[in-house]
């Protein structure tokens, strides 16, 4: 199920832990990845590439928020909602998105584009509203330049 980029990446992920059970983070990132999000046939494929119970790879990967249960959009939006960013006008923002680009949190666009999770927080209440696009941090965010920055993820 992997390609045979990914199992060689495995496979160096492998020689750096004591056993097989310890690379199991990095190796379900690995299959995030290379497939979108964790299917339960990647769990199950990654279970067999490390020799673990099913259970124990889909147990650990389901623990853990940085790992998607279901089809993502091409890029994945994080915009938080906590106190600061609530109080200047996060909310306002959510209701743009879904005005906009059609995403209800938790959900994908329609076209594929974006997927839109509310976080609880990612620590920029100095600077709030705040958001992550992929691995990208974004703050001081009002409608306007929202919408400028996710004209740039095609």
């Amino acid at each position: 199920m992997f390609n045979e980029t990914s199992i060689k990446e495995i496979e160096e992920i492998r020689t750096k832990y004591p056993n097989s059970r310890a690379a199991l983070l990095p190796v379900l990132y690995v299959a995030q990845r290379e497939f979108g999000w964790l299917s339960p046939e990647a769990y199950e494929a990654v279970a067999d590439l490390l020799n673990v119970p099913k259970a124990t790879a889909r147990g650990v990967g389901t623990f853990y928020a940085m790992y998607k249960q279901k089809p993502m959009g091409r890029h994945l939006i994080q915009l938080c909602t906590n106190v600061s960013c609530m109080i200047l006008g996060a909310e306002k923002l959510v209701d743009f998105l879904k005005s906009k680009y059609g995403i209800e949190p938790g959900g994908m666009s329609p076209d594929g584009r974006f997927s839109l999770v509310i976080m609880e927080c990612i620590g920029a209440c100095g600077t709030a509203p705040a958001m992550l696009v992929n691995d990208n941090f974004y703050e001081n965010l009002d409608k306007k330049n929202l919408e400028e920055i996710l004209g740039k993820y095609q």
